[in-house]
């Protein structure tokens, strides 16, 4: 891991990162973590596990301690930060909880698919990239 580097992931990526070991977004999860500190915050994982219990998510989880196996996954590879400031920025209220996870970390990178937040991109100087983007980008 290297030291400064934080990436913000959203929930959704976050959830196709656990859904399939081989997707996009599985590979962004890995090199953000080999690469540097994934971010989290108590907003940020309240959604991830309330999003991950819905029932569209049971045939990639058939029973609740698989959705606790990839929760804890989760916290073990992220880092907390508090929340500083709170943004509406997002043209989705729910995202603006990740710029304010990006805030509050000084992340490197906001990972994630949704088209809100890449329209967003740069984000205070910081880069919005989806999964794909970020396994193409240098982080140096």
């Amino acid at each position: 891991m290297t030291a400064g580097k934080v990436f913000v992931f959203d929930t959704n990526t976050f959830i196709s990162a656990h859904l399939l070991s081989h997707s996009v977004s599985n590979r962004a999860f890995r090199k953000a973590v080999a690469e540097g500190t994934i971010g989290m915050s108590s907003d940020l994982f309240s959604e991830l596990a309330d999003v991950l219990f819905r029932s569209k998510f049971d045939r990639y989880f058939p029973n609740d301690r698989d959705r606790q196996w990839a929760l804890q996954n989760i916290r073990s590879l992220t880092r907390h930060f508090f929340i500083v400031e709170r943004v509406t920025h997002a043209p989705d209220p729910d995202d603006n909880m990740v710029l304010e996870l990006a805030i509050a970390s000084r992340a490197t990178a906001i990972i994630s698919g949704d088209r809100d937040l890449l329209g967003l991109n740069p984000f205070r100087g910081i880069p919005i990239l989806s999964p794909g983007g970020f396994l193409n980008w240098p982080a140096n």
